[in-house]
């Protein structure tokens, strides 16, 4: 029975790299385990985001200072401490975004996803509902923006004062007809929680990032604005020129193709497919295996 189990000793590696090894335990390995899903998560929350950029400039600024030490450049050395120890004062203001992003998602137990799962059927029509009635309004240059919940409720933001309630449910028709040109609600944001639409005419807060194109109107600055600070998918149409946009994690991508569109909404949308397990077929195959190792 032994030949079975992993011996490593017997391995050729150096005696200094066996010793490490040997002392490492299941908790160390669950310890490994749990700060990569955090790490991972993070770049996630910073991915396609302006701030991996400054991620890149701290990392080079932190190497740059420890090559510094090791060459006994002294005046460098402390001009980049110096810089080092005022930027982590200054980092809470810099990633303020990205830290209230990654806060409320903890507060909502969501940092490791969404919980909310939808079925087959429920994901395609709200999908197909959304997809028309964008189709529509962006040929007709009807101007239209909307904001999907993904992570973070906006229940700071559906309240009496701001927009008006609807709790109803996605449809296209529905879609078009709030944002007809002239209608009460048209210059607003509509709110969609799940598979209801809960505010329509909601107002947003614009973005105040000034790498913003100055062709980008009000709708497209709100839309950024808001995935800036929670996880949303916000869909603009342009009532100038009909294009379609989706902003997240307060990046915008225009000229949305209906196929594009799709895929993003299968990430508010998401569905839980679950494969048939054949507990027989599992047992033959084990016993098989079993009398295979035997011989």
């Amino acid at each position: 029975m032994d030949q079975y189990f992993f011996n490593i000793t017997s391995l050729p590696i150096p005696q200094q790299v066996r010793g490490l090894l040997m002392t490492v335990g299941i908790l160390d390995i669950i310890d490994i385990i749990i700060v990569a899903v955090i790490l991972y998560n993070c770049y996630k929350l910073l991915e396609d985001t302006s701030a991996v950029t400054l991620v890149k400039g701290i990392f080079a600024l932190l190497m740059l200072t420890v090559i510094c030490g090791v060459l006994e450049l002294h005046v460098i050395n402390w001009l980049l401490q110096k810089a080092v120890a005022v930027l982590m004062v200054a980092l809470p203001v810099i990633f303020q975004p990205e830290l209230r992003r990654a806060l409320a998602r903890i507060g909502q137990g969501r940092f490791f996803g969404s919980s909310t799962v939808f079925s087959e059927d429920e994901s395609e029509v709200c999908i197909r509902e959304i997809c028309d009635a964008v189709e529509s309004m962006s040929k007709s240059h009807t101007g239209a923006l909307i904001i999907c919940e993904r992570g973070t409720r906006l229940n700071d933001i559906i309240d009496e004062r701001n927009g008006t309630k609807l709790d109803a449910i996605i449809s296209a028709d529905l879609l078009e007809q709030i944002f007809y040109i002239n209608t009460p609600l048209h210059d607003g944001a509509m709110i969609i929680r799940g598979s209801r639409i809960m505010v329509a005419g909601a107002k947003l807060p614009n973005s105040s990032n000034a790498n913003i194109p100055h062709e980008l109107g009000t709708r497209h600055r709100a839309a950024i604005g808001i995935s800036e600070q929670v996880d949303v998918l916000s869909i603009i149409v342009s009532e100038e020129t009909g294009i379609v946009s989706v902003a997240e994690r307060g990046h915008i991508v225009r000229h949305v193709t209906r196929l594009g569109l799709q895929e993003k909404l299968k990430t508010v949308f998401p569905t839980e497919k679950r494969e048939k397990v054949n507990l027989k077929e599992l047992y033959i195959a084990a016993k098989s295996r079993i009398k295979g190792d035997g011989k």
